[in-house]
């Protein structure tokens, strides 16, 4: 027992001169140099940038061919290589995997999918997403897994934690695969306009940072069907006006025509999905005074289909996908065309984590050229998120989040699925 406790004293002491040096590398001074930089703003690319750090943000930036540094500045060098800004996905699930379908999740405790979360955080980090929204996750995972990647025990991107997803009883966001007799119920699940303003304070009170709420029927729930409205406008009203009145912003799982216009009348903020909006649907988002996104997953599919099956995905799951699957594509290419606010979002958990940069080929396919791909996946997203300050561009005060690829992406989109450096905060990620 003595031998083990020292043991267990060394991992931790070695943890904690790991956290350590973390922290002091961020707070130094740091050049990262390139051979090109894309502002995706206005697509402009600087060639030899020179961008300077501290304390994790971009103090300034230099033509790296007249600028000179001291010893005491860290150099990250990036020779021949392409920056761009950490890419931001609005739409993941941190602590689920694709590789447990249907009822192949229940052979793990609880606490199981906390590892699985850490373990795709640092999947998705490599794949050059520096932030990511998580829009629902069990047992308040990915605010546990915000504070260990803040205190050092983890690695992985910035975590805009929604904590449990809001919902009807029997919806989408409601326990729906086991029988009476196990009383599941998500701990989110209300009916009724005052119940739900508690559930989005109580979300709130226990880290969320976005409110996640579901509209409608869903594609991997059980016993519901994806266009079928399951709150009423207004219940989504009182669930946006809550959330507002905390400076919370809201995200609605909505497949059906009826529920994305209810959630847009409602004053939501980000639709989720979108597969089967009707014309009205796309002019009310076109129109709205007030900034509404959609967030479209128009690249997973690819995958559930060729491997859900094998994965344990139950036949109604997969028939449900495949029916709205190439609408959902059809409709992100009319959105877009109508001027509809787009962010990038892969509700990667339904997909592989790694493999989430293969959309940005999909969104180029289905209408938009490569630097709006990019875009909805840095200055739309920090937009949408509020956070127009902190990311989504190289620029001065922001974080020093800023990926490296070998090409140009705005020539051929697909260098973003095998990003070859990552920094996040001034640091290089190894």
């Amino acid at each position: 027992m003595k031998s083990l406790a020292r043991l267990i004293s060394a991992a931790l002491a070695a943890s904690a001169l790991t956290v350590t040096a973390s922290a002091q590398e961020a707070q130094k001074r740091t050049v990262i140099t390139a051979a090109k930089m894309i502002d995706v703003a206005t697509g402009r690319t600087t060639e030899f940038p020179a961008i300077f750090t501290e304390n994790g943000r971009i103090t300034s930036i230099a033509d790296a061919r007249t600028v000179r540094w001291g010893s005491d500045v860290t150099h990250i060098d990036l020779s021949g290589k392409t920056l761009l800004p950490g890419l931001i996905d609005m739409h993941v699930h941190l602590d689920s995997s694709p590789t447990y379908g249907g009822y192949n999740s229940l052979q793990f405790t609880d606490r199981f999918w906390s590892f699985v979360a850490a373990s795709n955080a640092r999947a998705m980090l490599d794949a050059g997403f520096t932030t990511v929204r998580n829009v629902g996750s069990e047992g308040y995972n990915d605010v546990a897994l915000k504070q260990a990647i803040a205190e050092g025990w983890a690695t992985g991107p910035r975590i805009v934690p929604a904590a449990h997803s809001i919902g009807a009883t029997g919806g989408h966001c409601d326990q729906t695969y086991l029988p009476p007799s196990f009383g599941a119920k998500s701990p989110a699940v209300g009916d009724g306009p005052t119940e739900l303003r508690q559930k989005v304070r109580e979300q709130r009170k226990y880290g969320a940072e976005v409110i996640k709420v579901c509209a409608t029927g869903g594609v991997f729930s059980r016993n519901t069907e994806p266009g079928q409205q399951q709150l009423s406008e207004e219940e989504l009203r009182a669930i946006a006006d809550e959330a507002h009145q905390w400076g919370l912003k809201v995200a609605a799982h909505a497949h059906g025509g009826a529920g994305i216009k209810a959630a847009i009348r409602a004053g939501i903020d980000t639709i989720e999905h979108a597969s089967l909006v009707d014309d009205e649907g796309i002019r009310l988002a076109a129109e709205r005074k007030q900034p509404v996104w959609f967030s479209m997953d128009i690249f997973n599919t690819d995958y559930t289909q060729a491997e859900g099956a094998n994965n344990g995905v139950m036949e109604d799951n997969l028939r449900k996908d495949r029916e709205i699957a190439q609408i959902q594509r059809d409709n992100f290419r009319k959105a877009h065309r109508a001027g509809v606010r787009m962010v990038f979002a892969s509700d990667a958990g339904v997909m592989p984590h790694g493999q989430v940069g293969g959309q940005f080929k999909v969104m180029v396919e289905y209408g938009m050229t490569p630097l709006e791909a990019i875009r909805a996946a840095t200055v739309n997203a920090a937009e949408a998120l509020g956070k127009t300050q902190d990311v989504g561009a190289i620029a001065v005060g922001r974080y020093a989040d800023i990926i490296a690829v070998d090409g140009d992406p705005l020539a051929d989109v697909r260098e973003l699925e095998s990003v070859d450096a990552v920094v996040q905060g001034g640091v290089r990620v190894r």
